[in-house]
């Protein structure tokens, strides 16, 4: 049984969920949702609460039970609050700007990296801080991820983008390495 799964997920006011066969949309004041449920699930709405279980016993059903929940409630949360993740940009010369619908980088490249802005994505830059927000959970993390992916941090000097608040372990380089023997 799945802890999470069990729980009841409470529908805000101003916002507006429609079942339809084997979708969910999700509609609020920042925008609106829509995603795919797996046949194994069962969504419900009954007194401002959506409830979700399975259909089956099967190994499947129990599997995407507490994923599917924590999806609905994700969709939930992203028209009401939204999501944003910040990336930290470290090194000399290294820089983000945002020029119409595209994020620019110069991290050290011969040549500028854009990025273009998908759908419901926004970018701001401040100082060395880039901030990705929207309201799709998934989306806004991987667009963060893909950013992160063009210079992630170096281990021996650290510089590279990062997540806020991410810890590198650096690593010893080849003096202090000969000078402990």
């Amino acid at each position: 049984m799945s802890r999470i799964g069990k729980k009841p997920i409470q529908i805000p006011e101003g916002v507006k969920v429609e079942i339809h066969q084997n979708k969910i949309r999700v509609e609020g004041p920042k925008g609106k949702l829509e995603k795919n449920i797996p046949s194994e699930i069962d969504v419900q709405i009954k007194e401002g609460m959506i409830l979700v279980s399975p259909k089956s016993k099967t190994k499947k059903a129990k599997a995407l039970w507490g994923t599917i929940r924590q999806i609905i409630y994700n969709m939930v949360e992203g028209v009401t609050k939204g999501f944003e993740k910040k990336l930290e940009i470290e090194g000399l010369g290294y820089r983000a700007s945002v020029s119409g619908d595209e994020l620019v980088l110069e991290v050290g490249f011969s040549h500028p990296v854009k990025i273009k802005k998908p759908e419901g994505i926004n970018f701001s830059v401040e100082k060395n801080i880039i901030t990705v927000s929207g309201i799709d959970k998934e989306l806004v993390g991987q667009i963060a991820a893909n950013i992160r992916r063009v210079k992630p941090p170096d281990p021996y000097k650290g510089k590279g983008i990062r997540y806020l608040g991410e810890v590198i372990r650096k690593k010893a380089g080849k003096k202090a390495v000969a000078a402990a023997k």
